[in-house]
């Protein structure tokens, strides 16, 4: 690495600020600037990171379906970069090489709900914290200037590091470890070379399979300076689903859950999107029950002690309605305005409920 004696650089390793003088020589040839690190080690360590900036600067970047009528600013930024390995110790889900969940399938007609005995219990509460520091990892990665993609790479990194595949990863062949979703875009969001600008909301939904269980969570972040209504927008989506964890015990009906989040929602002059839904999550990514987020739905099940699934209502600043984008993942807002997004993984427990997805003393 080359020194370069600039003051007030620092260091665009993760989670790190310190002073910074070191420059990336490949940054220099292809003239990136403000590729600064504090050391050759947290360059290293931040290569898996790093090299994606490269990769960036020497693609054909290019709108994959320049004859779509987009809703709203977002537009999608390809080439995507390859698909990332995953170590072939790491014991994968059945979707991972045919891209269909069979073990689904099996099940998709059957209402009943499983109850989880108390070894299995532990073992997703494990999984659950595994899964949050994964999602921390890509929060602390989150800054103006960063692509969707060089967070994939992050999400996928600390997966690796922890043993477990990264769910999304070729279910119904989606191509990336983690769902992005920036503004107008509700959910599933694929990543891609689009840098994150100052005042984008950005929601990151990480799940992971470990032990033969998987974990799902995701939450909106601010990043850089955000408008006072992007800022009410996610709040409020945050109350929303903390007003329906208030309800989860024993005997509650999963139907009653959407009744407080359209009402809080409603209140605040903001929309629920009905497309999509909680769901039932153990040995299955998507099972029963289905937990929808608006009011007079028709959800089936009772809970029970033992059930886990998740709650994750996405709020829109206007209409409810969403739209596909032609890759048949990215859902976005019909009108165009920003939408946000939170998601727990909850426990029923014999007095209430248990957050497995609960924020870490680390946590940013």
């Amino acid at each position: 690495m080359s020194t370069t004696d600039v003051a007030g650089r620092t260091c665009q390793g993760l989670s790190c600020d310190k002073p910074a003088k070191l420059q990336c020589p490949t940054c220099i040839k292809l003239k990136v600037e403000g590729s600064f690190f504090c050391s050759q080690d947290c360059f290293k360590k931040n290569w898996a990171f790093h090299k994606a900036v490269h990769q960036r600067h020497t693609a054909t970047l290019y709108n994959p379906f320049p004859t779509y009528r987009f809703t709203g600013a977002i537009r999608p930024v390809y080439p995507l970069s390859p698909r990332r390995p995953v170590p072939e110790g790491i014991k994968r889900p059945d979707y991972a090489v045919t891209g269909i969940p069979a073990s689904e399938h099996a099940v998709r007609s059957s209402t009943q709900i499983e109850v989880l005995s108390e070894a299995d219990q532990n073992t997703i509460r494990r999984v659950a914290r595994l899964g949050r520091e994964v999602l921390d990892e890509g929060a602390r990665a989150l800054r103006p200037g960063v692509t969707a993609d060089e967070i994939d790479a992050v999400v996928h990194r600390a997966c690796v590091e922890r043993n477990a595949y990264p769910s999304p990863l070729n279910y119904y062949e989606f191509p990336k470890s983690v769902c992005i979703s920036v503004n107008e875009v509700i959910c599933h969001g694929i990543p891609d070379q689009r840098p994150l600008k100052d005042g984008d909301i950005v929601n990151i939904d990480i799940s992971i399979y470990l032990d033969g269980f998987h974990a799902d969570m995701n939450k909106t972040y601010f990043v850089g300076n955000v408008d006072s209504a992007g800022q009410k927008l996610v709040n409020v989506t945050r109350e929303c689903l903390d007003e329906a964890i208030k309800m989860v015990k024993p005997g509650a009906l999963y139907r009653d859950l959407g009744s407080v989040i359209e009402k809080h929602a409603n209140k605040n002059g903001f929309s629920v999107v009905k497309t999509y839904c909680g769901h039932g999550i153990n040995r299955l990514f998507h099972t029963t029950p289905n937990v929808p987020h608006y009011a007079k739905n028709k959800a089936v099940g009772v809970m029970k002690p033992g059930h886990v699934f998740t709650i994750e209502p996405m709020i829109n600043e206007g209409a409810h309605q969403d739209e596909t984008w032609p890759d048949n993942w990215t859902a976005v807002t019909r009108d165009g305005k920003r939408s946000a997004q939170f998601e727990h993984m909850l426990l029923v427990t014999e007095t209430g409920c248990e957050v497995l997805s609960r924020r870490l003393e680390t946590s940013p």
